[in-house]
């Protein structure tokens, strides 16, 4: 019997500046860019619940939070702090975080600065794995002064969604005879990797629930969304065998976007392009690599055509300014007439490292 817990901190960037400072505490407190009074042009980081309820959510235009803020503040609500990130804290607090979670399991695995899975099978029975998942939670609690949400389950797709239901400070069990009535009434963007546009394309389709996803032949997913669909067609169904593992070694880091709306406006286009390598940088470090020798940028037109473009150094990148400008450089051609001379309005656009770099090792 398999037994997988998803570990997942609450609101973490926010809860970590209001550690910091007790005066931030349950306040709506946004972490991001310089607002700038409604004209920053950075984006939303991270949001407290309580900026939440305002509809305030990690990569919204800074300006568009600031102004959501206002009309609540101009409602009577309470007033929304904006502060600067502070990324070295972050990762201070999650090394600690992810010591406690690596050792309460049979392998753990770190998914990024706030998430891990944990293997839990030796424990024998999910009664068991529950009390180990109250034990993790209370020694952070204790610990860092911060809340986690756990999700449990037979795979780790059933426990990542699970993490996510009772948030913030839950724990959710999911046991293999209650996956698939768990999962059928929840909306289909519950599924990892079902973003924006497929969830749009599936409404169309009339397909809004896990259970009306269940419905759909794999045939016609396939079809309609190519070697994608053969696996939705798994996940619909609670099926997953990916293991939990940090063994396995990294070859690329990597972040994509799929936009609200098609567009071709370079400023949103560019501060996007910015955030993900600014995003990728992190993500490289957080792993333990020092840079990467080859950059590429990936981008999708309205038409769904993808395009890939990549840049080789004989010397690592070695700083996140680098990686920013390089990918933006690698950007730029699809916004004029040297890649787009029809003036197609963009999809999707990614920034991956690749051929990573690890620090020498000491002598």
């Amino acid at each position: 019997m398999r037994i997988v817990a998803h570990v997942d901190m609450d609101a973490f960037y926010a809860a970590c500046e209001a550690r910091r400072d007790p005066a931030l505490r349950d306040r709506p407190l946004v972490v991001g860019a310089d607002p700038k009074e409604g004209h920053g042009r950075g984006v939303v980081t991270a949001a407290s619940y309580a900026a939440r309820k305002y509809g305030i959510r990690s990569a919204l235009p800074i300006s568009r939070a600031w102004r959501l803020a206002e009309a609540a503040r101009r409602r009577g609500e309470p007033e929304t702090i904006f502060v600067r990130d502070d990324h070295a804290l972050y990762r201070e607090v999650s090394a600690r975080i992810m010591a406690i979670i690596a050792a309460a399991g049979d392998a753990f695995q770190k998914t990024s600065v706030d998430e891990a899975y944990l293997e839990l099978s030796s424990l024998g029975s999910f009664d068991a794995a529950v009390e180990r998942a109250r034990q993790v939670k209370a020694e952070i609690v204790s610990r860092e002064g911060l809340t986690a949400s756990v999700g449990i389950g037979p795979n780790k797709l059933v426990a990542k969604i699970a993490s996510d239901f009772q948030k913030p400070d839950g724990l959710t069990l999911v046991r293999p005879d209650e996956v698939q009535s768990f999962l059928d009434p929840l909306r289909i963007r519950v599924i990892p990797g079902i973003g924006p546009k497929t969830e749009r394309f599936l409404h169309e389709r009339h397909i809004r629930t896990v259970a009306d996803l269940r419905t759909v032949e794999k045939a016609q997913l396939a079809e309609w969304l190519g070697r994608w669909g053969d696996d939705l067609f798994a996940r619909a169904r609670g099926v997953s065998e990916s293991a939990v593992s940090n063994e396995r070694q990294r070859k690329s880091v990597g972040e994509q976007e799929t936009f609200e709306i098609d567009t071709l406006d370079a400023t949103f286009v560019l501060e996007r392009a910015r955030a993900l390598a600014r995003t990728v940088w992190r993500r490289l470090e957080g792993h333990g690599f020092r840079g990467c020798r080859t950059i590429t940028v990936t981008v999708r037109f309205e038409n769904f055509l993808t395009f890939a473009r990549s840049r080789t150094g004989r010397e690592p990148c070695a700083s996140e300014e680098t990686l920013c400008s390089t990918a933006i450089e690698l950007l730029l051609p699809f916004l004029d007439e040297r890649e787009n001379p029809r003036h197609r309005k963009l999809r999707l656009i990614g920034v991956r490292a690749e051929k990573l770099a690890r620090p020498p090792s000491p002598q």
